[in-house]
Parts: C-alpha cells; structure tokens; sequence
C-alpha cells in the first residue's frame, strides 16, 4: 500500500468563536496516488474541508497533516503544506490572473522563487500534461470555459504538487468542457497524482477510487463507489442520486433483462447492451409536437455585436429568427461562447439588436419608451441568482422590483407573499437574512423577486448549475410548476438530460447562429451534428446510437424508465431471457 498523503484527525471546525461547528469530528487518511471524491448537499462542509487541506482554513480541533506538514504549524510547515497541494475552484475566472496562458501558469512557480529556467519547464511540462502544450501564447480570453478551467489546473500542477484539490471544477462547464477537464484528472492520477474531487456530478463519482460522503460537517460513508450506489437509501438520504447508468441497471433488471454486474458507466452499459441478442421489432412513431399557441415572443432576423463598427468588433449573434408561442417550455443549449447569454438578454430589451427586432407580447423593443414595459413582461434569472439578492430581508429583496413598477405597499405586500408561497418557501422566512439562507433557498428567493413582478416570460439561465441533486430536483420542478400554471419558460442549461427531460423544444446555439430547433427526440438523434458543435447527448440517445449501429433499431425512449421497457421488449424471447 503507498504511504499516507493526507492525514486528517478528529477535525472540527467553527467559523466564528463559539459559533456552530461546521465540520465535527472528521478523520481519515488518503494514501499517495489516490483519486478521492468528496460529495454531500450544498453546505455539507466540502468547500470548507478542501481549504482545511492547503492550510487556507485551519483546525478549530484536531489537525491537517499533508506530508508530514501541519497545516497549523509555522509558516516554513504551511509553504511546504502549499507546496504540496494545489488547488482549483469552481469558476476559473476567479482564479486566472493574467492575461496569457503561459504567464498564468507561471504565476504561482514565481512566486515561489523558482529559477526562471525551471519555471519555463515547469509551464511547458504542466500545459502538456493538460492537453494545452500549444496554447502558451495564447490570450486567456480567448479560452472556453473547459480550457481555462484546464490552464487552471496547470496553474496548480506547475507549482509541483503531489496532491490536486478540485472543488467543484466542471460545475460552469459546458459537456465538451467537462469531459475535457475530468480527461485531464483522470490521466493526473494514472501518472501518480493524489486527486481529491469534490462534485455534484455522479457520474464523476463512479471514476474514483474512493468516496467520502459528508452530512452536516460529519463523514456518513467512507468507501468504495460500488458499495456507495448499492445503497441507494443512504444516497436517498444524503440529498444525492444514483448516477443514470445504475439507475437504468436497476430498471433494466427489474424488466427481466439479463445484465452483468457492476455497471455504472456509459461505457460499461453499451457494452452490456450490444452483447444482448436484442431482436428488431417494427418502429413506433415519433411523438407528436405539442400544439403551440400564438406568438408572445418574436424574433426576426436578430443579429448582435460587441464593440459595433469599431476595430473590436466580436460579432455574438447572426440573423436568429423564431418564435416563442405563450405557454411554451423551450431548453436553449449551446456550447460555452455560442451566443446564449447574449440572445437572452436580448428578450428583455438588457441589450439591443444590431439588426433586425424583437417583440415581445406585441411590443416592439426598439422603441425605448417600451422597454420598462417589456421587462416587467419578462423576468431574467441570472447564473447564480444568489448573487443577485442584496437587501437586508428576504421581502425587501422580493419588493425591490414590484417597488420600481411603482406599486404601493399594500399590492407589494400581497405581491411578496404570493411569491414567496409559490417557490416553496414559508411565510416566516420574510424577515430572514437572504445572506443566511441555503445555497437552494437563496435561489427561490432571487425567482420569487422576480415572480412579484409577475411576468409572462420567466428566463433562467443555468437555474440547477452548483447545486446538488435534491436541491437541482427541487429547482427544475419547482419552473415545471411555474410553467403549468401558465408562465411561459426559456431554460439554457449544459445539463442534456434536464433539457431532455423538461423542455418539449429545444433552440440549439452555436457561433451566434440557431442550428437546429425542434423537439428533444429529433435534436437529440442528430448526435454527430451536435457532438461537432461542441455538445453532447443524453445518455439514452447514446445508447440508443450504439444499437443502431449494431442494427438494432429501438423504439423512441426519452427517460430511463421508457428505454428500460423498450429495451425489455425487444430482449424478450431470446435465450438468454428464458
């Protein structure tokens, strides 16, 4: 067994001096070359445990070695403590300080005084060991958000770890990015590395060698992925989920379909798929569309530049022309940089076009007297909505909108109510702090306030992104509810599967421009036109990919519980199933 790297003994941890706990007693030791996976609700006390690692945190009791190093000790034990951990958060803007790769990665080795000779093969080894090695020179701005993250991590890697912290790192990231930065870790730890993964993402959890599952500041499971998803009442219990090719094993199995054990991968579930003796049957018809109602947004020819006719000119959006009906749940998804964000904003008049026009419930946005009118029409919740909220109580918050419509206090009042009543929230929770709220609650606040503004259009974008399963459930049932009692929705999310699962239609962004747009089962089957525009598919569409080409042509399925049942049906008869 390699020798011990980490060592954490009856660790607790308070912010304030007799304040509350927020980790309790945790202990356990990671051996050199590990690939840990820390998981557990918002405000379990990951974060705080991946800062107690490095030293950025210190014990309230127990202790923090790292190579023998005290992370409470002298300073000379910190740097040898930092030295050895390197660490990487969830949003790499927060984290890259210069404006060209190579002087970001060598930012950290400079500041320990390495000789400049080295720093140079340190940024050389650290860019090819991320895939990066030709992106030296280039402008960090350029970047996706999958290659920032990635030059983040050589930021880390060049200052010669023996230990990589990620917290959360591919919870902004689109598929292509997120699968770029795990390919980064996964090949790390085959070279050694010690990995410590903290992440919402289960399907990240099966590729570790190890879990710690964390439950208010407390580890409530220590051991191997397998005998982590065979329990799922403890994952139940946690906040968590089992990753979808277990919970599609479960299915599978329950319908009588003989499958190995231990699968818990894509890949591991197209190779048990097409070793079955699956037969043809006659193919169903796809789903018909959903009817759609008149238009309530319209837009025709919209194009969109930063910098207009100046020599910075960056051209976001070309000629994008669709329509909205009233009651629609449309999923827009694109990769990161596609335009999204832009074309958003653009719905309630935030930036104007270019070229060409919106309208929005018969309003024309290019008048700039319509403008209020149309965003009071359209709410727009912003990625981490959290960061929206800043009065001193929950209901300040809420009525700071219908207070600029002008309204008087007793309409906002009932408005405030309304509101906090529909996102699930109870009525004491007014008078609350919304900076001492939940990461989840802090989300259904920032809706409620834009929900007293009682718009037609509720856009979100990435509403679920850093939450953690129950409280990502929680989020995308609560705009299911939103969209059944008449509002109509615009979701953006790099989530595939809750695009699949919510949204009856789906507007497919890349390079400023609408590709495809249609319902989830005909965008979803072009799997090579979107995996060349950066994006990936549902695992059931992927499955469903791999038997067609091994001929085996299966009935449209879009949750697992339908793929399971089609899947069943064409295993029936066959030797195996007998």
């Amino acid at each position: 067994m390699n020798p011990i790297i980490l060592r954490v003994e009856d660790l607790s941890f308070a912010f304030e001096e007799q304040g509350p706990l927020v980790l309790r007693n945790v202990a356990f030791d990671i051996p050199a070359g590990q690939f840990v996976a820390v998981v557990g609700r918002n405000g379990s006390g990951k974060s705080t445990l991946a800062k107690m690692l490095n030293g950025l945190l210190t014990p309230t009791s127990g202790s923090v070695t790292v190579g023998g190093h005290s992370t409470a000790a002298s300073q000379q034990e910190l740097d040898a403590v930092r030295e050895t951990v390197g660490m990487v958060f969830q949003n790499p803007d927060n984290q890259l300080v210069a404006s060209v790769v190579e002087e970001d990665v060598a930012f950290g080795p400079e500041n320990l005084g390495v000789p400049p000779a080295q720093i140079r093969e340190r940024v050389e080894a650290a860019l090819q060991k991320v895939g990066m090695a030709g992106f030296a020179s280039r402008g960090v701005a350029t970047l996706s958000g999958g290659q920032k993250q990635r030059v983040a991590i050589a930021g880390a890697l060049a200052v010669a770890p023996r230990v990589l912290v990620l917290d959360e790192p591919t919870a902004m990231l689109d598929p292509n990015g997120r699968a770029e930065v795990m390919q980064a870790v996964a090949a790390l730890q085959r070279d050694g590395m010690t990995v410590v993964l903290i992440t919402h993402f289960m399907e990240e959890v099966v590729r570790a060698d190890r879990v710690i599952a964390l439950c208010e500041g407390k580890i409530a499971f220590d051991g191997t992925p397998a005998a982590f998803f065979a329990e799922p009442q403890k994952v139940s219990d946690l906040g968590l989920v089992l990753p979808r090719m277990v919970q599609l094993s479960d299915a599978l199995r329950g319908r009588g379909v003989p499958l190995p054990a231990g699968i818990m991968t894509l890949e591991d579930m197209q190779t048990a798929l097409c070793d079955l003796p699956l037969q043809n049957q006659a193919a169903q018809a796809p789903a018909p569309r959903p009817a759609e109602g008149a238009p309530l947004v319209c837009m025709e020819g919209v194009s969109f530049s930063y910098n207009a006719k100046t020599s910075l000119e960056q051209v976001a959006l070309e000629d994008i022309n669709f329509t909205l009906p009233r009651g629609a749940f449309v999923g827009l998804i694109g990769h990161t940089g596609s335009g999204k964000s832009t074309l958003i904003q653009h719905i309630n008049a935030l930036l104007q076009p270019t070229a060409g026009r919106v309208v929005v419930a018969g309003v024309d946005l290019a008048q700039k007297h319509n403008r209020k009118q149309a965003r009071a029409l359209v709410g727009l919740v912003f990625q981490y909505p959290e960061a929206q909220l800043f009065e001193e109580t929950v209901e300040k918050d809420i009525a700071f909108g219908p207070r600029n419509m002008g309204l008087g206090d007793e309409e906002i009042k009932q408005r405030c109510a309304e509101a906090l009543a529909t996102v699930g929230l109870a009525d004491d929770y007014r008078e609350r702090s919304p900076f001492a709220l939940s990461g989840g609650q802090k989300r259904r606040v920032a809706i409620a306030g834009v929900l007293a503004m009682r718009p037609q259009v509720l856009v979100l974008d990435e509403p679920a992104a850093g939450l953690d399963p129950a409280s990502r459930d929680a989020m995308l049932n609560l705009i299911q509810q939103l969209h059944e009692e008449g509002i109509t929705v615009v979701l953006v999310s790099h989530a595939m599967e809750d695009i699949s699962a919510y949204c009856p239609r789906v507007l497919v962004l890349s390079g400023g421009k609408l590709h495809m747009d249609g319902a989830p089962r005909e965008v979803f089957a072009r799997g090579d036109d979107l995996r060349a525009l950066g994006l990936q598919v549902p695992d059931i569409y992927a499955l469903r990919e791999a038997l067609a080409q091994k001929g085996i042509d299966l009935p449209p399925a879009d949750d697992i519980q339908s793929f399971a049942a089609a899947v069943a049906n064409l295993c029936r008869g066959c030797a195996p199933c007998n």
